[in-house]
């Protein structure tokens, strides 16, 4: 098997994860971790995810680090 036709198998295998994760209704706890900034004042609402960003890209990381390592 080649290195495409093994990328699209584990690229397959994360969507069907991740489809089953939102078919499902399962809350990932995204929005409120330690780390997001938020401000509110009177007529001013702001709110920046840093802590669920740094999250989601460490897992990106993961994922995309052990797609390589197994599609050599």
């Amino acid at each position: 098997m080649n290195a495409t036709a093994k990328t699209l198998i584990v690229l397959g295998c994360i969507l069907i994860v991740a489809g089953l994760v939102a078919a499902t209704g399962i809350r990932l706890p995204l929005g409120r971790l330690p780390g997001d900034i938020a401000i509110k004042k009177e007529n001013f609402s702001f709110y920046f995810p840093l802590g669920s960003c740094i999250l989601i890209s460490a897992l990106l990381t993961a994922v995309f680090w052990l797609v390589r390592l197994f599609t050599r």
